[in-house]
């Protein structure tokens, strides 16, 4: 705490005292952190792997990309008083294979990486925390393979705004959460305002006047090159309309250039070189750049809530007035309008999420569909809330009580896992 330099908020430290007491339980630790973008989840993340350190055992931080992983990295070997290595697809050679042996021998307490961390051939000595960052970004399947690295292990999820199925767990099934309400002094709000396309060149003149007064600008696309089905402006399309604009000023970054050519635009944008960063949604994590203070998102309607709350993120950071710009199609459909204008009302990440969730559905909180309508056969998820959450109750004191559900009443809760195919639940009772 000394190296970071500035003591934790109340709800950085609320949320650790809730981690701490799920990592003393007994019971395996199920914990969403939620908090918007610059809340401070990194640091209760940290705090949380030493106490798994501390107890003698091992941590991993996945994150969904190389960039973000590498941030994390980064912030780590800045703060955390223990060793920490980076391990991703591009490490390689000798550097992996000393990285395996550690982790295998308990040499390594904490490692940081992405997808490449729950790989068969990675095994860990005593994994006892793994975090997930950017939740949304992971399958579910690949969420719970890095879980089952160790015996028991915790797991805790981070993200700005939960998915849909997400909610629904931290709603109605075993998933506990933690949320990071308040900011670090001196963040700023962010204004988010709504545009027609019809209104490009007010956009593009308030974008000149943010340019001249020293800020910089995101502008985001939801394709790369230009579609023959759909009536978009691509990523390509709108670099070059702006260039012709703006000159040297403006830089590209998409996910189908070489690495090598993106991640020099990315370090353009950083250090100022270019003021303008036309992007697809590569930038939706791992960049972090204090000086960018406006947000364009060009076609809005066609990006689900979560994600343009993540893109909305990427600004706000430093201690100049920020700005997210949605540009929509001159004619909006009223379900599309209504997302919009929840985005432009609330910064609240949660009533975000609980938005898409009743638009989207939830998933299936027993398997591993992200979205869609939950395969409940005799409850409606909105009509029949309060009985859901009763439901849930009941079920955390029945495996409280009965865990291997072998009491009479635990062999009628057997029957109706049978009756609703939900096979897989009752192996878990059986190992669990």
């Amino acid at each position: 705490m000394k190296r970071f330099g500035f003591a934790p908020t109340a709800g950085q430290a609320q949320a650790l005292a809730e981690i701490d007491a799920d990592l003393a339980a007994p019971h395996q630790m199920l914990r969403l952190l939620q908090g918007d973008v610059g809340s401070g989840k990194t640091l209760v993340a940290m705090l949380a792997m030493l106490r798994a350190v501390e107890a003698g055992a091992q941590a991993a931080l996945m994150a969904p990309t190389e960039i973000l992983a590498k941030q994390h990295f980064a912030t780590f070997q800045k703060y955390c008083p223990v060793p920490v290595a980076l391990l991703t697809g591009n490490v390689k050679g000798r550097d992996r294979s000393l990285i395996l042996r550690q982790l295998a021998a308990g040499t390594l307490p904490i490692v940081i990486g992405t997808h490449a961390i729950f790989q068969k051939h990675v095994e860990f000595h005593d994994l006892a925390l793994a975090v997930i960052d950017e939740q949304h970004r992971f399958g579910v399947d690949q969420r719970l393979a890095l879980g089952v690295k160790g015996e028991a292990t915790d797991l805790l999820v981070m993200t700005a705004t939960p998915i849909p199925r997400t909610l629904l767990l931290t709603h109605w099934a075993e998933m506990e959460t933690s949320r990071i309400t308040d900011k670090p002094a001196g963040r700023l709000p962010i204004t988010t305002t709504m545009h027609r396309l019809g209104d490009l060149e007010k956009v593009l003149e308030a974008i000149g006047r943010a340019v001249a007064a020293g800020g910089r600008v995101y502008w985001v696309c939801p394709l790369v090159t230009e579609s023959e089905l759909l009536d978009i402006t691509a990523t390509e399309v709108r670099f070059a309309a702006l260039r012709a604009r703006f000159g040297a000023l403006v830089s590209m970054a998409h996910g189908q250039q070489e690495s090598s050519a993106r991640d020099a635009a990315l370090a353009d944008f950083a250090a100022g070189r270019s003021k303008i960063l036309v992007a697809t949604t590569v930038i939706e994590v791992g960049v972090d750049v204090r000086e960018a203070n406006v947000m364009v998102i060009e076609h809005a309607e066609r990006f689900g809530l979560a994600q343009l709350h993540q893109l909305r993120g990427r600004v706000g950071r430093g201690s100049a007035k920020s700005f997210c710009l949605l540009l929509h199609e001159n004619e909006l459909g009223t379900t599309a309008r209504k997302r919009l204008s929840l985005l432009r009302d609330t910064e609240d990440g949660f009533v975000i999420a609980d938005e898409d969730f009743r638009l989207r559905g939830g998933g299936d909180y027993l398997g591993t569909k992200q979205s869609g309508l939950p395969g409940y056969l005799l409850a409606d998820a909105e009509k029949h809330e309060d009985l859901l959450l009763m439901a849930r109750k009941d079920a955390i004191l029945a495996l409280e009580r009965d865990p291997k559900l072998e009491s009479t009443r635990g062999q009628a809760l057997r029957v109706l896992l049978n009756m609703f195919d939900q096979r897989d639940a009752i192996e878990t009772v059986r190992a669990g």
